[in-house]
């Protein structure tokens, strides 16, 4: 009964977050078992009762400053002056650009707006097809929940009770490939992509000292938060909040293009994006703990044992199921519904370490953000570069088969979780 009506609220349209709540009190009702009700609010509260959760807003903060002061402006700026030199240097720049705001944005919806306002405009200008130009850009932002800081990692973490520091560090290494392969797809196809004979956009009119020096110190956010969480110094939820102190006197101080006017505005849409989630992950709480009044995970480990004894078969066949579900589900709802259910068959039946598994599930159901029906990120790349989601889906193919590619190194190479 609860899985007709969740699939019968989404059907409907309904947000996910209300799916999981209304499926929630319907199973209430078909039993009977009033009394449950007077537990939800407790779970609902103790949910994000957790100081790990607190980085999500203190990171969505920190990419609205970076935003609004215009330090991803400089981070391009800076790529473009330092690389002019190569062949199809926007297209590098464009991908760099990428790799820079995932580690300070740890948003790849945010990402990806981003870029597609400010890169793709660039590169039309430089003779480059624009629907070629936003399917680089929908791509890169794959990097955005892989590339340390990253809010599904944190979620994760929090999910699974694994330390979050450990999950982005094993991020690193999987990012690095997958930026490797995005960057080799984009140049192989750039000479098709382009108008021959173009005379290419104009460079930023700076020097290479004056475009350098704010771009490093852009950087400097970054280095602090990874650097910071590596040595030990403090925990990722202190890294956000240090960050945002250094990006405010950049912004603020150095720069000054934040102004305190532009203060109350970040606030209401770091709050709004923050309750957005936090909400979903209240709402999940609460699903799941029906889910195991049910005990939907016992049945659910029972029937995938019963297809194999082997772990990586067994990761193989949840990558593949993980996939179908983030055509349909929201990548982060997914992965607060589907993490308390297969990580304990995961780690008691396979053995499989967590981290690991965490890195997978999360990389998979990300993958969902390019795959249509969904597709988030298809469709603020296509509505912001003004091209179809049809053309688009048919372009980020080759940079979908390289994120399947970096999952099955997760899977078949552990160690590459574990870098360090």
């Amino acid at each position: 009964m609860t899985g007709f009506s969740f699939l019968a609220f989404m059907l409907a349209g309904m947000p996910i977050a209300f799916v999981l709540l209304a499926a929630t009190f319907v199973f209430v009702l078909a039993t009977g078992n009033l009394q449950i009700l007077n537990s939800v609010p407790q779970i609902l509260f103790g949910s994000v009762e957790s100081f790990d959760l607190l980085a999500i807003p203190l990171f969505v903060l920190l990419g609205e400053i970076m935003n609004e002061s215009g330090l991803t402006r400089r981070i391009i700026i800076a790529a473009r002056v330092w690389l002019k030199s190569l062949p199809h240097n926007l297209v590098v720049v464009n991908i760099i650009s990428n790799l820079a705001l995932a580690a300070i944005m740890g948003s790849a919806t945010a990402q990806m707006a981003v870029m597609s306002r400010v890169v793709v405009p660039e590169m039309e200008k430089d003779g480059y097809d624009r629907g070629y130009a936003a399917s680089i850009t929908a791509s890169a932002g794959l990097l955005g929940p892989i590339i340390p800081p990253s809010m599904v990692f944190i979620i994760y973490g929090v999910l699974a009770q694994v330390s979050i520091a450990d999950m982005f560090i094993a991020g690193i290494v999987p990012g690095v490939v997958l930026f490797a392969l995005i960057l080799i797809i984009a140049m192989v196809q750039a000479g098709r992509h382009r108008q021959k004979g173009h005379a290419g956009a104009p460079l930023p009119q700076t020097s290479l000292l004056k475009a350098t020096l704010p771009g490093l110190a852009t950087m400097v956010i970054p280095l602090t938060i990874i650097g910071g969480i590596s040595l030990g110094i403090f925990t990722p939820t202190e890294s956000a909040a240090v960050a945002i102190v250094v990006a405010l006197l950049f912004g603020g101080l150095v720069f000054r293009e934040l102004s305190l006017s532009k203060l109350p505005l970040i606030i209401d849409r770091t709050v709004t994006n923050s309750a957005i989630v936090l909400f979903l992950i209240m709402a999940a709480k609460v699903f799941g703990w029906v889910l195991t009044f049910n005990q939907i995970p016992q049945a659910v480990a029972a029937f995938i044992v019963s297809l194999t004894s082997d772990p990586t078969l067994f990761m193989l066949l949840i990558m593949l199921a993980l996939m179908v579900v983030g055509m349909f589900l929201d990548g982060i709802a997914a992965l607060i519904i589907l993490t308390p259910i297969l990580l304990p068959v995961a780690m008691s039946d396979y053995g499989i370490d967590p981290i690991q598994f965490g890195v997978m599930m999360s990389m998979t159901l990300v993958l969902g953000l390019l795959t249509p029906p969904v597709g988030t990120g298809l469709y603020i790349a296509a509505a912001l570069s003004e091209i179809s989601i049809t053309r688009l889906s048919k372009l980020v193919l080759p940079y979908i088969i390289a994120a399947i590619a970096v999952i099955l190194l997760v899977i078949f190479v552990p160690w590459a979780v574990r870098p360090f």
